[in-house]
């Protein structure tokens, strides 16, 4: 029946542990087809506590989550609520017994306002009149409580991406829950709405509320949970005390070995003429005079907060924004910049943004990988498949992109594997310099230490790589140099032990450099 919380008939009934859990699964397990892609999950998740879940992309986390809330039936298992067997229809059974899980996708009607959105389903009226200025007031107090800066009458699909974040985080926590699921919920969130989110989390556990926290920031599970369960591979590893592992600990367990430095180690000072060279590079709503270069076997980070002109800065640059100002390549003038000259010239951008503008989702991987290459899989005027197909099998081994069919869509890869698959798509044409738009946004820490190494290994063989990141021990830990920008501008430029975290930070809220510290 839709929107129930069914009980198991015939449940054999037991004496619950003291205190009972707000939820317990025992055996839980999904399968489809003959492909098992979580088994054996046991869970305790307890009222007034943070219980983390962490893994690799692919590890199951998102699956758990589904299962517990309702998205997806089990397979094998079986769920309880306060020592109670339940079973949820869908979604909608699972919120009416009080639990919600917060998608890490945003699932908002883009044309309705704020309010209308947190009350869709659920309006309230006056008569028979639907009442707006009662939801507009309710939903001004719960985007308050959040830290959220949209206005309920704004419509959602004009918020940034971080704003319609919040939003649908207000919208699961319009009404009382027992249980709250939040997948990744700081992802594309700027620190001080992270530190305002946080807060919320810690609001709820006082509360009384189980939360259940997955994130990749090994910092935030740190900070706020009291448990931690690991999976890998689709089985649960074990659970923790939070207090009892520490974040290499917590790493390691991930990934079922023990890790190396995170960080490549720092290479000489490149020395070389610069690869690229932009001048008075301004861009219209986003940047101002941006002048910068990039030598060979550097790699050169971008930093600043959220809204500070960096993605705008080098959308411009690649033609996909207007702008004004000069850029050469090599050596030559770029007076006519697009994708495609800038590719044919040697240079390629990764976006921030992999599900919406660097891959076709509901395409294969082959296509996906050589669409902006095709040169390199033709023969005459057809498309060779054979060349086709064995490029993506290389650039599989390269970038150990883990599939279990090479015939999936993109959009069945997990983020880690995805965003292999962008870097290996943008490298088919051999750049000389390589931008890369927040390069482990939403990834694993076993997939993090890939994608460095591959960053590494691009400018030891002489390229140059932009590297543009949110997350400051990522900036700090790749960069040879930092330019931090601040209200479209750029406002420093650090290079050796100049980069650290306080440098950045202190550039990109006040402006300027502290001592010793250039302007660039």
């Amino acid at each position: 029946m839709m929107g129930q919380a069914l009980p198991i008939a015939g449940a054999a009934s037991t004496l619950p542990a003291t205190p009972v859990p707000a939820m317990r699964a025992t055996g839980l397990g999904k399968a489809y087809g003959p492909i098992t892609v979580l088994s054996d999950v046991a869970l305790d998740i307890r009222a007034g506590e943070v219980h983390a879940i962490i893994g690799e992309n692919g590890a199951g986390k998102s699956t758990l989550m589904k299962l517990l809330s309702g998205h997806v039936l089990p397979t094998t298992g079986h769920l309880e609520m306060a020592g109670e067997p339940v079973a949820f229809a869908d979604a909608v059974a699972a919120e009416a017994a009080g639990v919600v899980l917060v998608h890490q996708e945003i699932l908002l009607a883009s044309d309705l306002t704020v309010a209308e959105n947190l009350f869709l389903g659920r309006e309230l009226t006056r008569g028979w009149m639907v009442d707006d200025r009662a939801m507009n007031h309710r939903a001004a107090q719960i985007l308050s409580s959040i830290g959220a800066r949209c206005h309920p009458r704004d419509r959602v699909g004009n918020l940034p991406l971080a704003q319609r974040q919040l939003v649908q985080i207000a919208r699961a926590l319009l009404e009382p829950r027992k249980v709250v699921v939040f997948d990744e919920p700081t992802a594309v969130l700027a620190n001080d709405e992270v530190a305002a989110l946080l807060a919320v989390v810690r609001g709820l556990r006082q509360q009384g509320t189980a939360v259940l926290y997955i994130s990749h920031r090994l910092d935030e599970v740190e900070a706020l949970a009291d448990r931690i369960t690991v999976l890998r591979d689709g089985r649960m590893i074990g659970t923790w005390p939070a207090s009892g592992l520490t974040q290499r600990e917590m790493a390691e367990q991930m990934v079922g070995r023990k890790l190396d430095m995170l960080y490549p180690p720092k290479r000489p000072t490149p020395t070389g003429d610069a690869l690229l060279q932009v001048t008075d590079l301004s861009v219209d709503h986003g940047a101002v005079q941006g002048s910068f270069s990039a030598r060979p076997g550097e790699v050169l980070g971008i930093g600043g907060m959220i809204g500070a002109g960096r993605t705008e800065l080098f959308e411009g640059l690649m033609g996909l924004r207007p702008s004004q100002g000069h850029a050469r390549l090599n050596g030559v003038a770029m007076s006519h910049r697009s994708v495609g000259t800038w590719q044919a010239a040697g240079l390629v951008y990764l976006t921030e943004d992999r599900k919406g503008k660097g891959l076709l989702l509901d395409e294969p991987l082959a296509p996906n990988l050589t669409l902006q290459a095709l040169d390199t899989v033709h023969k005459r005027a057809t498309l060779d498949r054979r060349k086709e197909g064995a490029a993506l099998e290389k650039a599989v081994a390269s970038y150990d992109i883990r599939v279990r069919s090479l015939h999936l869509d993109a959009g069945q890869l997990s983020g880690g594997n995805q965003q292999k698959l962008l870097l290996a798509k943008v490298m088919l044409t051999d750049p000389s310099v390589v931008i890369i738009d927040e390069p482990t946004r939403g990834i694993d820490i076993g997939n993090k230490n890939q994608i460095y190494e591959f960053i590494n290994l691009l400018v030891r063989a002489g390229k140059a790589c932009i590297v543009i990141s949110s997350e400051l021990p990522e900036l700090v830990g790749l960069s040879d140099r930092v330019l931090v920008m601040r209200a479209g501008r750029i406002v420093a430029e650090l290079s050796g032990d100049q980069v650290t975290e306080q440098n950045v930070v202190y550039a990109a809220t006040s402006g300027s450099a502290q001592a010793g510290g250039g302007r660039a």
